[in-house]
Parts: C-alpha cells; structure tokens; sequence
C-alpha cells in the first residue's frame, strides 16, 4: 500500500495499542496453564496472531507424557514474528518434541546460534533448509550457557520451557545481559502465571523443574515503544497528548521519557539503546529536526537484523527527506535539520520505519509518498487510523 501524507500538524490525545510484548508472553503462559485463563485488551496485530496460530497447533500441556509427543511435528508458521519463532522453539520442544518453523520477510535469516549451540551439546537435532527450522529431541534439564548480548528473546524462550522439565536448571549468561527489560517481562508473566524463577546473581538465572503454570485472568498494558513515535511527535512541535501509560511498568523502553527530555534540550546528546533498540527509528526521527544539534545513537548492532537493516534503513529513508545521517557498523550519527523535504520513501517492509517517517513528514515542506504502509499491521494496525484521528493527512495513491 502506497500513501501520500500531507504536512500537517498532529494534535489531540492518544493512547498507544496494547504492548505486543506482554500480549506474546502472557498468550504463551495462559497456553501452557490450559483451560481457565483470560488475557484481555490483545490488539490484533499480525506478530500476536502469529503467536495464537503457532499455540493452537501445539496444542495443550498435557504433563511430560502428552500424547501430543506421540502424533507429528507442529507446523508452526510464524509469520514474520521474531519473538513468535524463538519463544516458541523451546517451549515445542518440550511440549511435542519439537516442531517445523517457517517464516515470512527476513524471519528465517535471522540468527538462531545460541539455540544451535545449545542443541549441539545437548543432543537435540535441528535442520534449517529451504525457509523451513526443523528441530526435534528431548529437552532436559540442566545448565545452559547462552550469550547476554545476542537478543533476550532466547533467554525468554528457555524461561518458558525449562519449569516444565522434570529437574532444576539454570540459565549462565556468558556475556553482560542487554534488553534486560524484556527478561523483567517474561519474569513478571511467569510469576503472575504462578511460575518461580529466581536470580542467583546478574548473569545466573535459578529454574526449579516440575512446576505447572495456573490459570489467570491479566491485562495487556500499552505499550511504550509505540509510545515512542507520539513521543516523537512531541518533539517535532505537535501537541499530541499520550495518555494511558503505566508509570511503573518493566517495560525498558519506559525509557522514552528520559530520552526525550534530552532530545529537547540543547548540546550533543549520546543515546545507548542496548536495552531499548526497538526505539531507534522514533528518537531517529526526533532527532532528525533538532537544528544543528548531534545525536549519537550508540550500541545499535542489534537493529542489522530486525524487519531490514533498520540502521541503514533509517538513514537511507531520512536522508532522502533531507536528513543527515551517517551510520557505522553499531551506530548513527544525526544533525538535526531545521526542515525536511518531501519526496518518495520506502518502508523496507518495516513497522517502525513506516511509523518513523509518518511523523518525519509532520515537518517536511511537501507531500510525501510512502511505499509500503501497510507494514504497520505487524505490530499497529490502527496506527494510520490514530494518525488521521489527530488530524494527519494521508491519502492512497
């Protein structure tokens, strides 16, 4: 899909979608408590449909003789969900034996390693090839030594799994953790789920085995990495109002709040997003209009394999509106414009850089045409809806 956006100043209240990082955990912990569970206040977003699709066909935790283990392999489609396909992996493994994973988009290049490396010393088999991970075994319980730095979504996905072994296990982390705010979310939906996991020290994570998740009724929260893009919006000169977040949420991109207060203010600022990657295209593009200010955005590695190389994409994409961005292999080095242009962009079939530059056009001097929008139903896909709700200007082409 292809729209025109019209310069216009975005004004009114808004409250982000529910957060599609505590709908995937919540959804998998209400899975394996089996009947009796309600999570409510799910946007239907196509990484969260994902995740409902791929636990339908695993089918429900019977305890570690399932019959499920006696029937074939789950075919399990996970979209273009990064976090449906690595949360899953595990918790298949011990639920059916494993299963067939496939994917859309980039979803299958991306890097799986601290699983292959733990399946090689533990002896369970896996074969990628042509799109489709195929990964069968016996998952037991033991210590397993993942690197901290790589993505939390590996640590998440042994957190979910290893409670339903029969003996204790341990998680050692070889390398300082980043994301850690993820890892406090799946800690907070195990525990509201009736799971026990405990830090040993700040790389070791203690998980008793033979425990049953019960049954809860939770609510998803709003989420605060969309929140970034009306944070964004914010700072580019629109009085947009964000309304209900939660203050005390363990959601590590909370951390929009201080960010912003920087972006505001005057002088070189340095941004680390090691707990926040998933931020960088909103503060990429507040940034983007701070006249004559340096934005450092550092320890960005992570973003080369998201939906695209969204370093590259984001500098690509501002600098065709007349940005200034240069990128390195972990980094972005923006000076804030006083204006941008307009002209044709592309989403690289991205969520965030779609959203990025919808509010980069609130500040461009002329129309700008947006090739791929429709890549926001992947993680908000009422996001141009809330965009002309507060007086946005968009039109298909």
């Amino acid at each position: 899909m292809t729209l025109i956006i019209t310069p216009s100043k975005l004004t009114g209240a808004i409250t982000p979608p529910p957060s599609k990082s505590q709908a995937h955990r919540f959804l998998i912990a209400a899975a394996l408590a089996g009947k009796g569970s309600a999570v409510h206040n799910l946007a239907q977003s196509e990484d969260i449909r994902a995740t409902q699709r791929c636990l339908e066909e695993i089918g429900p935790w019977n305890g570690p003789m399932s019959p499920l283990r006696r029937i074939a392999l789950p075919h399990l489609d996970c979209g273009e969900s990064g976090s449906t396909l690595r949360f899953l992996i595990p918790i298949a493994l011990a639920v059916r034996g494993g299963g067939l994973f496939t994917g859309r988009g980039r979803l299958m290049e991306r890097p799986q390693k601290p699983y292959f490396d733990l399946f090689d010393e533990k002896g369970v088999s896996y074969v990628q090839k042509d799109g489709v991970l195929t990964v069968q075994g016996l998952l037991t319980p033991g210590e397993y030594r993942l690197p901290g730095n790589v993505s939390s979504q590996f640590i998440t996905g042994l957190l979910y799994a290893l409670p339903l072994l029969e003996g204790d296990s341990k998680i050692m982390l070889t390398t300082a953790l980043e994301s850690r705010g993820y890892v406090d979310m799946t800690l907070e939906a195990l525990e509201a789920f009736g799971i026990q996991v405990t830090w040993a020290d700040e790389r070791t994570l203690l998980v008793p085995g033979g425990q049953s998740y019960s049954p809860k009724d939770v609510t998803v929260e709003a989420d605060w990495s969309q929140a970034g893009f009306w944070y964004a919006a914010k700072g580019l000169g629109n009085p947009v109002e964000i309304q209900g977040m939660d203050p005390h949420s363990k959601q590590g991109d909370q951390i929009i709040e201080e960010y912003y207060v920087k972006l505001c203010g005057e002088g070189t600022v340095t941004l680390d997003v090691s707990q926040c990657p998933d931020l960088v295209p909103a503060l990429a593009a507040h940034a983007a209009l701070r006249q004559g200010q340096i934005t450092h955005i550092v320890n960005a590695e992570r973003l080369r394999i998201k939906e695209s190389d969204r370093l590259s994409s984001v500098r690509e994409e501002l600098c065709k509106l007349g940005g200034q961005v240069t990128e390195t292999p972990d980094s972005l080095t923006i000076t804030g414009v006083e204006r941008l242009t307009g002209g044709s962009v592309d989403a690289h079939n991205d969520h965030r850089i779609a959203m990025m530059l919808a509010i980069a056009s609130t500040r461009a001097e002329g129309p700008v045409t947006l090739t791929g929008a429709e890549s926001v139903n992947k993680s908000y896909p009422n996001f141009w809806e809330d965009y002309v709700n507060l007086s946005g200007q968009i039109a298909p082409l």
